[in-house]
């Protein structure tokens, strides 16, 4: 009713179209999808499920490391803070350097999160930032030569969020105006949103 008590009422984001219905529903605005700059390239891998959280961290770690290593700067994004500090500490006993932003130190993140696409370079090994989905928003994450030629950013989401647009807001980071990128989503079966809907799929397996 507040919104609708203005006599023009317009908005932009790039992940409205998920909830188009509830958009014109409740503030009688219709919804148009505007086509990409650049076309998009960026690819999506197939998800990967896991029956338990540990086997699911695991395999994570095992992935930003090959990723990187293969020249791919990784973003991997987390639903909370104490997912992203747990994240830091499985990464830290990997010996993979890695740069935290979750949201605590928010004036040096806008400047941390540009390095976020920076590829190998010399001994170092690709990017890798571990973010929350509040970390950084508002800077553009761009790919250097080598990160491009290794095939861009790669977004890796350690769990699906409640809301489906804010998992699109964290993979939309990679392949942005036409680069290469890829995407990947990590899922466990008792994670908070398989045990809020499928309470009993773990237990059965």
């Amino acid at each position: 009713k507040f919104f609708r008590s203005y006599r023009f009422l317009a908005g932009m984001t790039g992940t409205a179209a998920d909830a188009t219905g509830g958009i014109e529903k409740v503030y009688g605005r219709p919804v148009v999808v505007i086509p990409t700059n650049r076309p998009l390239i960026r690819k999506t891998l197939p998800m990967r499920v896991f029956t338990t959280e540990l086997s699911k961290w695991d395999a994570i770690v095992d992935s930003i490391d090959e990723i990187s290593a293969a020249g791919q700067p990784v973003l991997a994004g987390t639903p909370s803070i104490g997912a992203s500090e747990y994240l830091s500490e499985r990464l830290t006993q990997r010996n993979l350097p890695h740069t935290t932003l979750n949201a605590l130190h928010d004036a040096e993140e806008a400047e941390l999160i540009q390095d976020a696409g920076r590829g190998p370079s010399g001994a170092e090994r690709a990017a890798i930032t571990v973010a929350t989905n509040m970390a950084g928003r508002g800077t553009d994450i761009i790919p250097d030569a080598a990160a491009i030629e290794a095939g861009g950013l790669h977004v890796l989401l350690t769990e699906m969020h409640t809301a489906k647009r804010i998992d699109r807001q964290f993979i939309g980071r990679s392949g942005r105006q036409g680069d290469p990128g890829t995407s990947q989503t990590f899922v466990s079966l008792e994670d908070d949103l398989m045990q809020q809907h499928a309470p009993g799929l773990a237990r059965g397996l």
